[in-house]
């Protein structure tokens, strides 16, 4: 009796130390992102990504839609004169935030609408970054590249007070130019290069999007839409209202998976080739070259910070 009660013993400190091992083996990354819709649409996909890595992924979001560096710093100013107010974060301050645990990664980011004008940067970007490191002096701050807009938006983003770049490759060499910028006088902080996956994917000659033309977009028939293959924006869509939507900015599915991915090895050092997870709407050649894509473009933003 004695003996199976001690075997029986054994065996469950043996699964006991089995499981504090694997608890022990997984690891873990608390990662903050002070952004907007933008940074929501990057790490859509990321959890599912971190689970098949078997990373415990901790997200937290200082997020607010259209949010630009300046509206951030702003909320923190109202917080220093009224805690009370500047609690811009679901009932939460960048404060409360940056103090409520241990961050390994904050993401900085501009309002894309804003992110080719270099002059909406500064000192919002400066007094951020230093807020982060009062509360979190260990954490890594990474600058998050945002993207273009479809290259059938309607209007692009500003460049210089009201003006506005003529062409998606002008936003997007304008928003670059601008988030090395303050990159660079932050420290050299290290750029998570979504934007550049993005126009490599939007200009690449055998995946490019390519308006469809037969479509009437003047008179459109509900419930018909255009063809928007190979397309990483929303694009077009019909409301409740049965009226019809155009969005060229935000990341549809596959645009949030190719942001991911970027994240996805630069943040959590995993490889995307080898990830088996894809979103069910992104289908296998399209999801094969949105990895490589990602791959190359990380690899070319490291090159360019040596």
């Amino acid at each position: 009796m004695r003996l199976i009660i001690k075997v029986k013993i054994f065996f469950i400190l043996a699964i006991l130390l089995g499981l504090h091992a694997n608890a022990q083996s997984t690891k873990k990354l608390h990662v903050l992102m002070i952004g907007n819709s933008f940074s929501q649409n990057a790490t859509r996909f990321l959890p599912q990504m971190a689970k098949e890595a078997d990373i415990k992924l901790v997200l937290g979001r200082a997020e607010m839609g259209g949010c630009s560096l300046q509206r951030h710093w702003d909320s923190v100013v109202v917080n220093n004169l009224d805690t009370n107010r500047g609690k811009a974060y679901n009932g939460k301050s960048l404060r409360q935030l940056l103090s409520s645990q241990k961050w390994d990664i904050v993401t900085l980011q501009q309002y894309s609408l804003l992110s080719g004008n270099e002059e909406t940067y500064f000192p919002y970007a400066k007094n951020l970054y230093d807020l982060i490191k009062t509360y979190q002096p260990t954490a890594e701050i990474f600058i998050h590249q945002t993207w273009a807009y479809r290259a059938d938006a309607k209007s692009f983003g500003k460049i210089e007070g009201e003006k506005r770049a003529k062409t998606q490759e002008e936003m997007w060499q304008k928003s670059r130019s601008a988030y090395y910028k303050m990159a660079t006088k932050l420290g050299n902080l290290r750029i998570l290069p979504s934007g550049d996956a993005f126009y490599t994917v939007a200009t690449d000659a055998n995946w490019t999007f390519q308006k469809d033309e037969s479509y009437d977009y003047n008179n459109p028939i509900y419930p018909a839409l255009p063809n928007e293959k190979n397309s990483i924006n929303v694009g077009y869509s019909w409301g409740v209202d049965k009226k019809i939507k155009f969005d060229p900015n935000h990341a549809n599915d596959a645009g949030c998976y190719l942001a991911g991915l970027i994240w996805y090895k630069m943040l959590l050092k995993q490889d995307p080739l080898k990830l088996t997870f894809q979103p069910k709407t992104v289908d296998d050649n399209f999801a094969k070259f949105l990895k490589e894509t990602a791959v190359k473009t990380v690899i070319a933003a490291s090159n360019k910070k040596k």
